[in-house]
């Protein structure tokens, strides 16, 4: 007998700050209809000094730690772009700070922007050969280019934490997938910079040329048909980027490209990522979260996910909505996570953007900025040093943050 395993919950987190794009726009000098309508963005996320990809992603997973527990969870599976160290996996501080059990594996995944869709099947694979075991994925990036570039707009950061588990309350994940991979320089980021270099021509005509691969590779597999899916979720690194995507996938099938055609597909998937930014393993599911919050009842329907990470590997694969899946939604929550964020002016964004920590293995705390549960309290001989505040987000900070 087969075994459903999928999504059995899904949180996210983003940062304290926001910054409009309309400050961003005032600055350069940019209409901000480049902004809105060209790319398909309104705000984007800002970290705190205090914040980074463990204290948002502790954030994104404690809720679901808090719902269902911990000791069916033996796996924590930590995907990111955003690596804050070479060796040590993120996840390990997550798994520290959410206090779960010693016995735990806990690994961090890199490709880009697909790390957590890698995360999400290397977890279904370990399920499957004990469906007693439920295993934590979490997604948490903090996307990030040099100032006055031209990815600087598509800055964004987000967690986002998925409990995939046998019996699911949310979405079961089908088979097959579509794969697809090709040696492309998009988008990289080398060791020795904090910033990702990007060719934004070369990443579009990479993104949709692995639409139509992993479309082929899917269809060949015996996936689904186009015309079953409810909506597709497509990775974001700007929210016009999946209406780029659906089309070409429409036109590549043969299919009505219209804009009615398009935005039933993807229209209510956009609706995090156009305030958040490019959150980048996130993105995909910060989409999915989007669908859930909005739609009406996808109850038995079919849902397609497009995960695209630059370089480059992309997948596609499907998922069926689950019976009463909305009683298990974080809705109330994931808006409050997206109203809370402090506005920013330019010249406090610029002041965080090009703040770095000193290398020398000092000593060096961090503002406490953060309002949230978790903060990086600073580094001290090379370690960084977290503190779990014992606050729900939303509350101020304490005496001495």
């Amino acid at each position: 007998m087969s075994i459903s395993i999928g999504i059995h919950d899904l949180s996210f987190a983003t940062a304290e700050f926001v910054l409009p794009h309309t400050a961003l726009a005032a600055h350069n000098g940019t209409d901000i209809g480049k902004y809105h309508v060209g790319i398909g963005q309104e705000s984007m996320s800002v970290p705190a000094a205090d914040e980074d990809i463990v204290t948002m992603a502790a954030t994104a997973a404690a809720p679901v730690i808090a719902r269902h527990g911990a000791d069916r969870i033996r796996t924590v599976v930590f995907a990111t772009e955003s690596s804050i160290d070479q060796a040590k996996s993120a996840g390990v501080y997550v798994h520290s700070l959410l206090g779960l059990p010693s016995s735990t594996r806990v690994v961090e995944l890199k490709q880009a922007c697909y790390g957590a869709t890698a995360a999400l099947q290397f977890a279904i694979g370990l399920v499957h050969r004990d469906p007693a075991q439920q295993v934590l994925v979490i997604a948490s990036d903090v996307s990030k280019y040099d100032l006055d570039s031209p990815g600087e707009a598509t800055q964004g950061a987000a967690a986002v934490a998925i409990l995939v588990s046998a019996d699911p309350a949310l979405l079961r994940v089908e088979d097959p997938s579509g794969l697809f991979t090709a040696d492309v320089m998009d988008f990289w980021r080398p060791n020795y910079r904090d910033s990702a270099l990007v060719d934004g021509q070369e990443s579009i005509n990479a993104y949709l040329q692995a639409v139509e691969g992993t479309w082929k590779d899917y269809t060949e597999q015996d996936g689904r048909t186009l015309g079953e899916f409810a909506a597709i979720c497509y990775h974001q690194p700007f929210t016009k980027m999946a209406y780029k995507a659906h089309r070409h996938l429409l036109n590549h099938c043969g299919h009505d490209t219209g804009k009615e055609t398009v935005a039933e597909a993807i229209g209510l998937t956009t609706a995090y990522n156009s305030v958040v930014g490019n959150s980048y393993t996130a993105s995909v599911y910060l989409a999915l979260a989007a669908l859930l919050d909005q739609a009406e009842d996808l109850t038995g329907q079919s849902v397609g996910f497009l995960s695209y990470g630059s370089g480059s590997v992309a997948e596609f694969f499907s998922a069926s909505v689950v019976a009463d899946y909305r009683e298990h939604l974080r809705t109330k929550e994931n808006l409050q996570a997206i109203d809370r964020r402090e506005v920013l002016d330019y010249a406090g964004y610029r002041a965080l953007h090009e703040r770095s920590f000193p290398t020398d293995g000092g000593e060096h705390p961090t503002p406490a900025q953060t309002t949230g549960p978790f903060r990086l309290a600073g580094l001290s001989g090379h370690k960084r040093i977290y503190e779990d505040r014992g606050e729900p987000t939303g509350a101020p900070p304490g005496p001495g943050g």
